[in-house]
């Protein structure tokens, strides 16, 4: 069969599917493209020429955001199906980096086709082009090696078979996935070939579960049963594994309290008698005052990065131990951890066969069950709305507690980045498995609106929102027109604050008060301390094709909350909010979180938190 490379390719990517527990989906289901010079004549002819039925197609707005609109849809597709990014060589390859990031770093699969320079340069250097004069074969694409989990370029016809192959091949292993990058040179994608038609067959990737090692899981048991107060710390692999209901199995069995970090919150709903919410530095009091104490803590699917861990000064307890439950030896390793290697479903269901008859001790079981009620009223006073509030601003408390009278099993809240995944962390009632999407391995600003959009296709007729600050707005809200360009009814709420009130709660904390952080004027003294600047985020969203609603109170807010749900095309719902009392407000960090402070400094502000810095890094230990 003669065809291009970017031909047969688009051919072999729309017969692949993956299998899991009987279900079979398509593996590569749309592909996002920008074009230019690298890739009009290559990828965007060949999906032109095989039509929208064998690949769709999706026009993006921006490189970095078509990277978040995919893993959007990929993680609530479960990692069974997710979206190929197609774009020029130049800065539209280096757009897809911090995307590649984000996808690698959270363990989600999304499939880049970065256009590259020409392979047999008959002109050099050619538009846009990066020459290194040491390295002749080197281009900007080669930035994406870190990135991505599996990286090849494809310099001649006949390598797009193996290449092909074996980028499926990473992208359908649930240890391996993350972003893959196949770099396409310009003229290569262009160049025809004869191809075995076997390459295009019909290939089912059949997505594995191993089951644990008899001896590991032993260990695991016996480690449990010797524990007086043993922690289960769930994260996004349980989500991955689709192991929520063994982890309710095993938690109510057992009675084992279950924590869960931001990937891994929802994977028990909320009111599960063993769910005593967040860990880390934006979990509960709850959680974390039984992670001091813990003798033993089986780490299911997750990194334990250093929010989970308040950066190794949580697990206090000198005797603690570890289990590392975890598809990857990598992180089931981690804290001397006895590990526990296998997919989290398989291994939660047999664990549970291990420890019949075993369950903790009655009154450790009341004790954390009391705990989790006395963190709801924390909830509740946080969330809570007093008659002058109604004419009043929203604090951002307030905003999520509109919402959370609002929304039901069905809603999907996305958010990354600014002081929302710690408020949601702590407080967020999930009420699915699903509903809670934080992405917070990178943590990255813009990802949300773009994200919303790839959770819309990958969950169609469920709502959507994607919850923003100012500050993660104006970083990316053009796929704003794709939402409205494809009629994918996404709910925007932006909550403005007048600059990175996150990070300049930090910069208070950590002795650099708040340089930097506020969207000010300058003020006299050149810092930006002047009046609020006067940029109207409501009239871009508009701009952009947004059905917009202002909300200026309390009142005014829960009534567009409740407008923009029963929307059917993209609606943005703008909102100031007030800055909350000591009363009201969320609650303090939990725990700490290490950002080191200057060790010498002339202002008494930094000198202070230096003093804080050197009390909470004493605490830090290493589990051995």
């Amino acid at each position: 069969m003669r065809l291009t490379v970017a031909q047969a390719l688009v051919r072999f990517l729309a017969a692949q599917y993956t299998e899991r527990d009987g279900r079979r989906r398509r593996l590569v289901a749309a592909t996002w493209g920008i074009f230019g010079h690298g890739n009009v004549a290559g990828i965007g002819q060949a999906l032109l020429e095989s039509g929208s039925d064998a690949m769709p197609f999706l026009q993006g707005r921006n490189e970095q955001a078509m990277v978040h609109a995919a893993v959007g849809y990929a993680r609530q597709s479960g990692r069974l199906s997710t979206h190929a990014v197609t774009t020029s060589i130049g800065p539209g390859a280096t757009n897809l980096v911090t995307g590649a990031a984000l996808a690698t770093i959270n363990r989600i699969p999304v499939l880049l086709l970065p256009g590259d320079t020409f392979a047999t340069r008959p002109a050099d250097p050619v538009l846009q082009q990066l020459e290194v004069p040491y390295a002749a074969d080197v281009s900007v694409n080669d930035a994406l090696r870190p990135v991505s989990r599996h990286f090849d370029r494809i310099t001649r016809p006949e390598a797009l078979v193996p290449a092909a192959l074996q980028a499926v091949r990473v992208l359908t292993d649930p240890v391996q996935t993350g972003a893959v990058t196949l770099a396409l040179p310009q003229d290569v994608q262009a160049e025809a070939y004869e191809w075995p038609e076997e390459f295009f067959a019909e290939r089912v990737w059949r997505v594995r579960r191993p089951r644990p090692d008899r001896a590991e899981l032993a260990a695991a048991a016996d480690a449990v049963r010797g524990s007086a107060r043993p922690l289960i710390v769930a994260g996004g692999g349980i989500r991955h594994s689709g192991a929520q209901a063994a982890l309710a199995a095993l938690a109510e069995a057992t009675g084992i309290p279950v924590a869960v970090t931001q990937a891994g919150k929802g994977v028990l709903p909320y009111g599960h008698p063993a769910d005593v919410g967040g860990i880390g530095h934006t979990g509960t009091a709850t959680a974390d005052a039984l992670a001091r104490e813990a003798d033993v803590v089986l780490a299911a699917g997750t990194r334990l990065s250093d929010f989970t861990t308040a950066s190794a000064t949580l697990f206090q307890n000198p005797a603690v131990r570890f289990v590392g439950l975890n598809l990857d030896p990598y992180d089931a390793h981690k804290l001397a951890a006895r590990p526990l290697v296998a997919d989290a479903r398989e291994a939660l269901d047999e664990l549970r066969e291990a420890l019949a008859g075993h369950r903790v001790d009655a009154a450790y079981e009341t004790a954390y069950r009391q705990g989790a009620a006395g963190w709801d009223a924390v909830v509740d006073r946080a969330y809570a709305v007093s008659a002058p509030d109604e004419e009043l601003p929203p604090t951002q408390a307030q905003v999520l507690g509109l919402l959370d009278a609002l929304v039901d099993a069905t809603d999907i809240l996305v958010n990354a980045a600014g002081s929302l995944p710690g408020d949601l962390h702590k407080l967020w009632r999930a009420r699915s498995a699903d509903q809670y999407h934080v992405e917070y391995g990178y943590s990255c600003m813009g990802y949300e609106i773009p994200a919303a959009i790839g959770v819309a296709l990958a969950a169609p007729g469920r709502p959507v929102w994607a919850l923003v600050g100012d500050g993660t707005y104006l970083m990316n809200p053009t796929e704003i027109v794709t939402a409205v360009q494809e009629g994918v009814p996404i709910r925007v709420v932006v909550l403005d604050n007048h600059g990175y009130a996150s990070i300049g709660g930090l910069s208070g904390a950590v002795g650099a008060e708040g340089f930097g952080t506020a969207y000010r004027f300058r003020a006299a003294d050149g810092t930006y301390t002047g009046d609020p600047l006067p940029v109207d985020l409501a009239a871009n969203a508009a701009s952009l094709g947004m059905a917009v609603i202002r909300a200026r109170t309390v009142r005014d807010l829960r009534e567009a909350l409740a407008e923009a749900r029963s929307a059917t095309r993209p609606t943005c719902v703008y909102v100031q909010t007030r800055t909350p009392d000591t009363v009201s407000g969320p609650p303090l960090a939990q725990a700490w979180w290490d950002v080191p402070v200057a060790e010498t400094a002339t202002r008494k502000a930094a000198s202070q938190a230096r003093e804080e810095y050197d009390r909470q890094a004493a605490q830090r230990r290493r589990h051995l």
